[in-house]
């Protein structure tokens, strides 16, 4: 084989000895969110190393030269780490929130205040009634007497009692202290806000022309938000997979049309957890990971995953146990927020989640899933692949894709063993390091299918992926009388 010829090949996981490789593999993919903990080249490299899977940018406290210059520094420190990682953008999406108030005050049990649809003009209270502006005017037109109004994360909750000329009445249910530009929720009511503001258009921009892999939407509502998104990328000709954040109640009552127009779906359980009532977040994230699976699109489980460890050398018992809960229902991956963005153990969180992870995982003995409808002979055949693989000691499964297709519907299935996935295309390489179970590789295919096989053999043998002697099922095309056909393969290493 020339020297040369992996030259452009890249693998999604550090290099690991045939002893450890059992120990080493993990399903479960790790998120890490980008900022100030972690954004030197040094701890950049450790979590690489650490075999983190996507860098999440948070666009809601990111400038675009900051933007720029750490995807720059990302994929910089990637190349001399030697391993790729994915790019997340989360822009911010359309939010309603407070206006500034100055000093903060308290709002005592019972009193009433106003929400006012313009900005004051000195002293705008009205009958002695304390009063703030929001940022979104026609909030008049969507709330009803009687809706809830929450404030700040839920920490004061209001109810709306009367509707004035462009202000909003509302008692004090839940008393707190209420500071500057606080995020409101209204659980329940269907608002007007755009999908995609000015500003996430202007994030987007920089985040396209600097060759993102993921973006993340927030407060999707209904699947037309993810189409207008879709136009924009296919106008810019990115190849970018669109993730929907699940915020609220409205996007749980369309999920499944939601799911669809998706490349995959993040369970944002902060806002979903103020929206809804908290005793229905559990099932909901059941529910979502399970329809995900069933539609072969990647989920993400995430916020509050190990809030603790922003200020905590270990995790708490509940954090262990919400964690492996995840892994348990699998999840393809799980992401960490404030715990890697101003977290005093980023790192350290990250192993957290990679022991819970491979613990988790190796109690897993499940069938490949179920609900899966696979009606072509091409799908049977893989889900046939996947039994024939986990009924083989110490086998894996071998796939070559251009257009992932085949990758995610074996990563659905959830196999017991690594699938290792083959392309040529970049894009495709860093859009496959989401999907549960997948160890995704970058090489050039030859004409003969054949040869493309033995060049993959190769590589993971040499990088000590496999070994000598081991099964392999191998799904593939090949030649039969110059017609190209589908193929489920036995082969072994030699």
């Amino acid at each position: 084989m020339h020297p040369n010829k992996f030259r452009s090949l890249t693998n999604s996981n550090v290099v690991m000895d045939n002893s450890e490789l059992e120990m080493k593999y993990r399903q479960t993919k790790i998120i890490f969110t980008i900022g100030p903990a972690t954004s030197s080249d040094e701890v950049l490299k450790q979590l690489i190393d650490e075999r983190v899977d996507i860098c999440r940018i948070n666009m809601a406290h990111a400038t675009h030269e900051w933007t720029r210059g750490i995807i720059r520094q990302i994929k910089r420190v990637c190349g001399e780490a030697g391993r790729q990682i994915g790019i997340m953008m989360d822009i911010k999406g359309p939010e309603i929130r407070t206006g500034d108030i100055g000093e903060a005050i308290f709002l005592e049990c019972g009193e009433h205040f106003d929400f006012l649809m313009v900005a004051p003009d000195g002293d705008a209270s009205l009958d002695g009634i304390r009063c703030i502006n929001v940022n979104y005017p026609n909030l008049i037109n969507d709330v009803t007497l009687g809706d809830t109004v929450l404030v700040d994360s839920g920490l004061i909750r209001m109810e709306v009692v009367e509707m004035l000329e462009r202000r909003i009445r509302c008692k004090v249910v839940i008393p707190g202290q209420l500071g500057n530009r606080r995020h409101i929720n209204l659980p329940g009511v269907r608002v007007g806000l755009p999908s995609l503001t000015e500003k996430d258009q202007g994030d987007l921009a920089v985040g396209l022309d600097e060759g993102i892999d993921f973006i993340a939407l927030s407060f999707v509502r209904d699947a037309d938000a993810l189409h207008s998104l879709r136009k924009v990328l296919n106008d810019y000709g990115s190849k970018a997979r669109i993730i929907a954040k699940i915020e609220d109640q409205q996007a749980i009552s369309n999920i499944e049309d939601i799911i669809e127009a998706s490349d995959g779906i993040m369970v944002a359980r902060g806002d979903l957890g103020i929206e809804c009532p908290y005793e229905e977040l559990p099932i909901i994230q059941h529910q979502v990971i399970k329809a995900c699976i069933k539609k072969s699109r990647p989920v993400i489980v995430a916020t509050h995953m190990l809030e603790s460890m922003i200020s905590a050398p270990v995790p708490t018992r509940a954090e262990v146990s919400d964690i492996a809960n995840a892994v348990l229902e699998k999840a393809d991956a799980i992401m960490l927020s404030g715990e890697t963005t101003t977290g005093k153990y980023p790192v350290e969180c990250v192993k957290v989640f990679k022991r819970i992870s491979r613990r988790i995982e190796s109690t897993h003995n499940d069938d490949p899933t179920k609900e899966l409808h696979f009606p072509t002979p091409k799908g049977k055949m893989l889900r046939s692949a996947v039994y024939l693989a986990n009924d083989i000691e110490s086998c894996g499964i071998v796939v070559f894709s251009r257009s992932g297709y085949l990758v995610r519907m074996l990563s659905s299935l959830r196999p017991k063993v690594p699938i290792y996935a083959f392309t040529d295309i970049p894009e495709l390489f860093r859009n496959l390091l989401i999907l549960w179970g997948v160890e995704p590789f970058q090489m050039d295919f030859s004409e003969d299918p054949e040869d493309t096989i033995k060049d993959a053999f190769d590589y993971l043998k040499r990088k000590k992926w496999v070994k000598e002697g081991q099964t392999l099922i191998v799904i593939s095309n090949a030649l039969a009388k110059n017609k190209i056909i589908d193929t489920l393969q036995i082969r072994y290493v030699e």
